[in-house]
Protein backbone atom coordinates (compact mmCIF):
# COMPACT_ATOMS: atom_id res chain seq x y z
CA UNK A 1 0.00 0.00 0.00
CA UNK A 2 1.57 3.46 -0.71
CA UNK A 3 1.48 6.22 1.27
CA UNK A 4 -1.39 8.15 0.24
CA UNK A 5 -3.33 5.18 0.15
CA UNK A 6 -2.41 4.08 3.71
CA UNK A 7 -3.36 7.41 4.78
CA UNK A 8 -7.00 7.34 3.18
CA UNK A 9 -7.73 3.90 5.15
CA UNK A 10 -6.69 5.58 8.68
CA UNK A 11 -8.98 8.24 7.74
CA UNK A 12 -11.63 6.11 8.69
CA UNK A 13 -10.20 4.12 11.93
CA UNK A 14 -9.92 5.74 14.96
CA UNK A 15 -10.45 5.00 18.58
CA UNK A 16 -13.77 4.38 19.31
CA UNK A 17 -16.60 7.68 19.73
CA UNK A 18 -19.22 7.08 17.86
CA UNK A 19 -22.37 4.81 17.62
CA UNK A 20 -23.17 1.81 15.66
CA UNK A 21 -19.22 0.38 15.94
CA UNK A 22 -18.26 4.01 13.69
CA UNK A 23 -14.92 5.73 15.23
CA UNK A 24 -13.54 9.03 14.40
CA UNK A 25 -10.21 10.28 13.31
CA UNK A 26 -7.84 11.43 16.17
CA UNK A 27 -6.76 15.13 15.67
CA UNK A 28 -3.68 14.95 17.41
CA UNK A 29 -0.27 13.65 17.08
CA UNK A 30 0.61 10.96 19.57
CA UNK A 31 4.61 10.25 20.70
CA UNK A 32 5.79 7.29 22.63
CA UNK A 33 9.62 6.57 23.22
CA UNK A 34 12.83 7.35 24.36
CA UNK A 35 12.92 9.12 27.90
CA UNK A 36 16.55 10.73 26.51
CA UNK A 37 14.39 12.43 23.82
CA UNK A 38 11.21 13.40 25.53
CA UNK A 39 12.52 16.99 27.29
CA UNK A 40 13.00 17.29 23.46
CA UNK A 41 10.48 16.53 22.04
CA UNK A 42 8.27 17.95 24.64
CA UNK A 43 9.78 21.28 23.84
CA UNK A 44 8.84 21.00 19.96
CA UNK A 45 5.20 19.98 20.74
CA UNK A 46 4.77 23.17 22.97
CA UNK A 47 5.92 25.74 20.49
CA UNK A 48 4.32 23.58 17.32
CA UNK A 49 0.79 23.92 19.84
CA UNK A 50 1.79 27.57 20.03
CA UNK A 51 2.29 28.06 16.33
CA UNK A 52 -0.23 29.67 13.73
CA UNK A 53 -0.87 26.87 12.51
CA UNK A 54 -3.99 25.89 14.64
CA UNK A 55 -2.81 22.42 15.66
CA UNK A 56 -3.57 20.39 18.62
CA UNK A 57 -1.08 20.05 20.98
CA UNK A 58 0.76 16.37 20.57
CA UNK A 59 0.52 14.24 23.18
CA UNK A 60 4.45 12.75 24.29
CA UNK A 61 4.62 9.92 26.37
CA UNK A 62 8.24 8.79 28.23
CA UNK A 63 8.03 4.86 27.41
CA UNK A 64 11.13 4.22 26.46
CA UNK A 65 12.79 2.99 23.20
CA UNK A 66 12.07 -0.58 23.55
CA UNK A 67 8.41 0.17 24.85
CA UNK A 68 7.80 2.85 22.44
CA UNK A 69 9.12 0.80 19.80
CA UNK A 70 6.42 -2.02 20.39
CA UNK A 71 3.89 0.42 20.54
CA UNK A 72 4.46 1.80 17.04
CA UNK A 73 4.86 -1.59 15.32
CA UNK A 74 1.60 -2.86 16.87
CA UNK A 75 -0.53 -1.61 14.12
CA UNK A 76 -2.34 1.25 11.83
CA UNK A 77 -4.94 3.16 12.89
CA UNK A 78 -5.47 6.36 15.36
CA UNK A 79 -5.24 3.55 18.16
CA UNK A 80 -1.19 3.41 17.13
CA UNK A 81 1.06 6.17 18.01
CA UNK A 82 2.47 8.11 15.17
CA UNK A 83 6.54 8.48 16.03
CA UNK A 84 8.36 6.80 18.01
CA UNK A 85 11.38 8.60 19.83
CA UNK A 86 14.45 6.30 19.77
CA UNK A 87 18.16 6.91 21.55
CA UNK A 88 19.24 3.88 19.44
CA UNK A 89 18.31 2.69 15.66
CA UNK A 90 15.11 0.08 15.49
CA UNK A 91 16.36 -3.04 15.72
CA UNK A 92 15.81 -5.61 13.07
CA UNK A 93 13.24 -8.11 14.94
CA UNK A 94 11.26 -4.75 15.92
CA UNK A 95 11.08 -3.91 11.98
CA UNK A 96 9.97 -7.51 11.36
CA UNK A 97 7.08 -7.15 14.06
CA UNK A 98 6.30 -3.56 11.99
CA UNK A 99 5.91 -5.35 8.79
CA UNK A 100 3.90 -7.72 10.93
CA UNK A 101 1.35 -5.73 12.15
CA UNK A 102 0.78 -3.89 8.62
CA UNK A 103 3.27 -0.91 9.83
CA UNK A 104 5.42 -1.08 6.56
CA UNK A 105 6.26 2.99 5.58
CA UNK A 106 8.61 3.49 8.73
CA UNK A 107 10.53 6.70 8.09
CA UNK A 108 13.90 6.91 9.97
CA UNK A 109 15.08 11.02 11.15
CA UNK A 110 18.26 11.35 12.68
CA UNK A 111 17.42 14.42 14.75
CA UNK A 112 20.78 14.82 16.92
CA UNK A 113 23.63 12.94 18.76
CA UNK A 114 23.87 12.21 22.80
CA UNK A 115 26.03 10.72 24.95
CA UNK A 116 25.67 7.58 27.04
CA UNK A 117 27.17 9.76 30.13
CA UNK A 118 28.43 8.08 33.55
CA UNK A 119 27.51 10.26 36.04
CA UNK A 120 28.78 10.73 40.09
CA UNK A 121 28.04 13.27 42.75
CA UNK A 122 29.74 16.59 42.24
CA UNK A 123 30.45 16.54 46.02
CA UNK A 124 32.60 13.38 45.97
CA UNK A 125 36.25 14.53 46.84
CA UNK A 126 37.92 12.22 44.29
CA UNK A 127 36.27 11.80 40.65
CA UNK A 128 36.12 8.17 39.09
CA UNK A 129 37.94 7.06 36.05
CA UNK A 130 36.84 4.27 34.34
CA UNK A 131 37.35 2.14 31.90
CA UNK A 132 35.09 0.15 29.47
CA UNK A 133 36.58 -3.33 30.94
CA UNK A 134 36.15 -1.61 34.44
CA UNK A 135 32.55 -0.95 33.80
CA UNK A 136 32.27 -4.57 32.74
CA UNK A 137 33.84 -6.25 35.09
CA UNK A 138 31.64 -4.36 37.84
CA UNK A 139 28.54 -4.78 36.79
CA UNK A 140 28.30 -8.24 34.31
CA UNK A 141 26.00 -11.35 35.78
CA UNK A 142 29.36 -13.66 34.65
CA UNK A 143 32.01 -11.20 33.31
CA UNK A 144 34.28 -12.64 30.97
CA UNK A 145 32.09 -16.13 31.76
CA UNK A 146 32.91 -16.27 35.06
CA UNK A 147 30.57 -15.85 38.61
CA UNK A 148 30.40 -12.21 39.79
CA UNK A 149 32.49 -11.78 42.89
CA UNK A 150 33.12 -8.16 43.02
CA UNK A 151 31.19 -6.32 46.08
CA UNK A 152 33.60 -2.95 46.11
CA UNK A 153 35.38 -0.91 42.53
CA UNK A 154 38.56 -1.71 44.54
CA UNK A 155 38.01 -5.17 43.77
CA UNK A 156 37.18 -4.71 40.02
CA UNK A 157 40.31 -2.77 39.36
CA UNK A 158 43.02 -2.15 42.55
CA UNK A 159 44.14 1.58 41.17
CA UNK A 160 40.05 2.74 41.95
CA UNK A 161 38.59 3.49 45.30
CA UNK A 162 37.30 0.69 47.51
CA UNK A 163 33.88 1.59 47.94
CA UNK A 164 30.84 -0.23 47.16
CA UNK A 165 29.29 -0.57 43.83
CA UNK A 166 26.34 1.18 43.10
CA UNK A 167 24.96 2.34 39.97
CA UNK A 168 21.50 3.76 39.11
CA UNK A 169 20.51 2.76 35.70
CA UNK A 170 18.02 2.23 32.69
CA UNK A 171 15.37 -0.57 32.36
CA UNK A 172 15.64 -2.97 29.63
CA UNK A 173 12.55 -1.34 27.78
CA UNK A 174 14.99 1.58 27.37
CA UNK A 175 17.03 2.59 24.17
CA UNK A 176 20.23 3.77 27.22
CA UNK A 177 20.30 0.30 28.43
CA UNK A 178 20.91 -0.67 24.82
CA UNK A 179 23.63 1.72 24.31
CA UNK A 180 25.28 1.21 27.29
CA UNK A 181 25.02 -2.82 26.74
CA UNK A 182 26.63 -2.42 23.03
CA UNK A 183 29.00 0.49 23.13
CA UNK A 184 30.36 0.15 27.12
CA UNK A 185 29.72 -3.23 28.29
CA UNK A 186 30.35 -5.32 24.68
CA UNK A 187 33.40 -3.02 24.31
CA UNK A 188 34.91 -3.63 27.88
CA UNK A 189 33.79 -7.58 27.53
CA UNK A 190 35.71 -7.65 24.17
CA UNK A 191 38.89 -6.27 25.95
CA UNK A 192 39.66 -10.01 26.70
CA UNK A 193 41.05 -12.18 23.16
CA UNK A 194 38.67 -15.10 24.47
CA UNK A 195 35.68 -13.31 24.29
CA UNK A 196 36.07 -11.91 20.99
CA UNK A 197 36.70 -15.49 19.48
CA UNK A 198 33.36 -16.66 21.46
CA UNK A 199 31.25 -13.72 19.16
CA UNK A 200 32.98 -15.71 15.98
CA UNK A 201 31.78 -19.23 17.18
CA UNK A 202 28.50 -18.34 19.25
CA UNK A 203 27.34 -14.79 18.93
CA UNK A 204 24.02 -15.51 21.53
CA UNK A 205 26.62 -17.19 24.10
CA UNK A 206 28.81 -13.92 23.59
CA UNK A 207 26.09 -11.63 23.89
CA UNK A 208 24.70 -13.41 27.58
CA UNK A 209 27.86 -13.23 28.70
CA UNK A 210 29.03 -9.61 27.73
CA UNK A 211 25.99 -7.69 28.26
CA UNK A 212 23.65 -9.56 31.04
CA UNK A 213 24.12 -7.25 33.62
CA UNK A 214 24.29 -8.58 37.42
CA UNK A 215 21.14 -8.80 39.79
CA UNK A 216 22.30 -8.81 43.12
CA UNK A 217 21.47 -4.74 43.83
CA UNK A 218 24.82 -3.77 42.43
CA UNK A 219 22.58 -2.34 39.55
CA UNK A 220 19.30 -0.58 40.51
CA UNK A 221 16.78 -0.13 38.24
CA UNK A 222 15.71 3.46 38.23
CA UNK A 223 13.29 3.40 35.74
CA UNK A 224 12.51 5.93 32.70
CA UNK A 225 12.63 8.83 34.99
CA UNK A 226 15.63 10.46 34.54
CA UNK A 227 15.42 13.28 36.80
CA UNK A 228 15.24 10.84 39.90
CA UNK A 229 17.76 8.95 38.51
CA UNK A 230 20.40 12.44 38.43
CA UNK A 231 18.56 13.08 42.19
CA UNK A 232 19.70 9.94 43.78
CA UNK A 233 22.77 10.29 42.44
CA UNK A 234 23.58 13.78 43.43
CA UNK A 235 22.75 12.80 46.96
CA UNK A 236 24.67 9.51 47.00
CA UNK A 237 28.64 10.22 46.67
CA UNK A 238 29.47 6.95 46.57
CA UNK A 239 26.80 6.21 43.71
CA UNK A 240 27.03 6.47 39.70
CA UNK A 241 24.40 7.05 37.05
CA UNK A 242 23.96 5.87 33.75
CA UNK A 243 21.69 8.26 31.95
CA UNK A 244 22.03 10.72 28.55
CA UNK A 245 24.20 13.50 28.51
CA UNK A 246 21.68 16.27 28.20
CA UNK A 247 20.48 15.71 31.55
CA UNK A 248 24.55 15.80 32.99
CA UNK A 249 25.12 19.25 30.94
CA UNK A 250 21.55 20.58 32.85
CA UNK A 251 22.61 19.18 36.40
CA UNK A 252 26.06 20.41 36.10
CA UNK A 253 26.22 22.02 39.53
CA UNK A 254 25.18 18.55 41.40
CA UNK A 255 26.60 15.99 39.07
CA UNK A 256 30.04 15.22 37.08
CA UNK A 257 30.72 13.62 34.07
CA UNK A 258 32.61 10.04 34.76
CA UNK A 259 35.54 9.95 32.20
CA UNK A 260 35.56 6.69 30.15
CA UNK A 261 39.06 5.39 28.57
CA UNK A 262 40.31 9.20 29.52
CA UNK A 263 37.73 10.47 27.56
CA UNK A 264 35.20 13.03 29.36
CA UNK A 265 31.31 13.52 28.26
CA UNK A 266 31.31 17.29 26.41
CA UNK A 267 29.56 18.52 23.76
CA UNK A 268 32.72 18.27 21.54
CA UNK A 269 33.78 14.77 21.94
CA UNK A 270 29.93 13.48 21.46
CA UNK A 271 29.74 15.46 18.39
CA UNK A 272 33.09 13.88 17.20
CA UNK A 273 32.32 10.59 18.55
CA UNK A 274 35.66 10.35 20.46
CA UNK A 275 33.41 9.79 23.43
CA UNK A 276 33.07 5.96 23.66
CA UNK A 277 29.17 6.45 24.43
CA UNK A 278 28.11 8.62 22.11
CA UNK A 279 25.18 8.06 19.81
CA UNK A 280 22.11 9.33 17.43
CA UNK A 281 18.93 9.81 18.23
CA UNK A 282 16.22 8.71 16.09
CA UNK A 283 12.42 9.47 15.14
CA UNK A 284 10.76 7.10 14.00
CA UNK A 285 7.23 7.84 11.91
CA UNK A 286 4.77 5.98 10.37
CA UNK A 287 3.76 7.05 6.85
CA UNK A 288 0.50 5.46 6.65
CA UNK A 289 -0.56 7.86 8.60
CA UNK A 290 0.75 11.41 6.67
CA UNK A 291 -2.45 12.52 5.58
CA UNK A 292 -4.69 11.21 8.08
CA UNK A 293 -3.40 12.42 11.20
CA UNK A 294 -3.31 16.38 11.32
CA UNK A 295 -0.33 18.54 11.41
CA UNK A 296 2.21 15.13 11.09
CA UNK A 297 4.14 16.39 8.19
CA UNK A 298 4.15 20.20 10.02
CA UNK A 299 6.01 19.22 12.70
CA UNK A 300 8.78 16.99 11.42
CA UNK A 301 9.52 20.39 9.76
CA UNK A 302 9.09 22.53 13.14
CA UNK A 303 11.40 20.00 14.80
CA UNK A 304 13.82 20.14 11.58
CA UNK A 305 13.49 23.64 12.29
CA UNK A 306 15.17 23.68 15.98
CA UNK A 307 18.00 20.84 15.74
CA UNK A 308 20.52 23.20 14.13
CA UNK A 309 23.65 24.31 15.89
CA UNK A 310 21.44 27.72 16.55
CA UNK A 311 17.97 26.04 17.33
CA UNK A 312 16.64 25.89 20.45
CA UNK A 313 17.00 22.22 21.16
CA UNK A 314 21.20 22.80 21.59
CA UNK A 315 19.85 24.93 24.72
CA UNK A 316 18.20 21.70 25.84
CA UNK A 317 21.26 20.17 25.13
CA UNK A 318 20.90 18.52 22.18
CA UNK A 319 24.28 18.19 20.29
CA UNK A 320 23.50 18.82 16.50
CA UNK A 321 24.53 16.60 13.79
CA UNK A 322 26.60 17.54 10.98
CA UNK A 323 26.04 19.64 8.41
CA UNK A 324 25.73 16.93 5.69
CA UNK A 325 23.54 14.68 8.14
CA UNK A 326 21.47 17.47 8.99
CA UNK A 327 21.01 17.75 5.18
CA UNK A 328 19.87 14.90 4.83
CA UNK A 329 17.91 14.71 7.53
CA UNK A 330 16.00 17.73 5.70
CA UNK A 331 15.91 15.88 2.88
CA UNK A 332 13.97 12.83 4.72
CA UNK A 333 11.45 15.06 6.03
CA UNK A 334 11.12 17.16 2.93
CA UNK A 335 10.42 13.95 1.27
CA UNK A 336 9.60 10.86 3.18
CA UNK A 337 11.11 7.71 2.21
CA UNK A 338 10.23 4.20 4.16
CA UNK A 339 13.69 2.43 5.34
CA UNK A 340 14.12 -1.23 4.45
CA UNK A 341 15.28 -3.62 6.96
CA UNK A 342 18.78 -3.66 5.33
CA UNK A 343 21.53 -3.23 7.54
CA UNK A 344 19.45 -3.60 10.73
CA UNK A 345 20.84 -5.63 13.18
Amino acid sequence: MTILGAALALAGCGSPTGTGGETAPRQEIRIVGSSTLYPFTVAVAERFAQGSGGFRAPIVESTGTGAGLNLFCNGVGAQHPDIADASRRIKASEFQQCVHNGVRQIVEVPVGIDGLALIESSQRPTGFRLTPRDIYMALAANPFGRPQAAHSWHEVNPALPDVPIRVYGPPPTSGTRDSFAELILEKGCDSDPAMVALKSADSDRHKQVCTHIREDGAFIEAGENDNLLMQRVAENQGAIGVLGYSFLEENADRVRGIPIGGIAPTAETIQNFTYPGARRLYLYVKGEHFGAVPGLREFLAAYSQAWGPGGYLAQHGLIPLTDAERAASLAIVQNPTPITAEGLH
